[in-house]
């Protein structure tokens, strides 16, 4: 039998962990298995935190939108499907920066939607 020595390929997979771990408190960032899992779990909540901010710009989309629309005198869902029925294909991204920096443009958008 060959003795394997493991001390590359051991050493190579703890510094990853240690090098996630950086900033983490206390015995955290030092003893192996404590970073590995927090490393673990603070990966499990920037994959999370990912999704839940897509869905945290979408809200803060329709609240701007909805503010602009209100401001020029129509309901959120009215000025949307005024928007669908009258083919514009602005999504609520672009809608949302409109409102805020361009809020002429907006007036006209939103006078398309209440023709239609």
């Amino acid at each position: 039998m060959v003795r394997v020595k493991r001390g590359f390929v051991a050493r190579r997979r703890r510094k990853k962990v240690f090098t996630r771990a950086k900033g983490f408190r206390r015995t955290v960032r030092t003893q192996f298995r404590r970073a590995k899992t927090a490393v673990f779990k603070a990966l499990t909540h920037a994959t999370r935190g990912r999704r839940q901010k897509k869905r945290d710009m979408r809200s803060l989309w329709i609240g701007r939108i909805n503010a602009a629309a209100v401001a020029a005198g129509l309901k959120y869902n009215t000025f949307i499907s005024g928007l669908k029925k009258a083919g514009v294909l602005l999504d609520r991204k672009t809608l949302a920066d409109l409102a805020m920096n361009d809020p002429q443009v907006f007036a006209q958008i939103a006078e398309v939607a209440r023709k239609s």
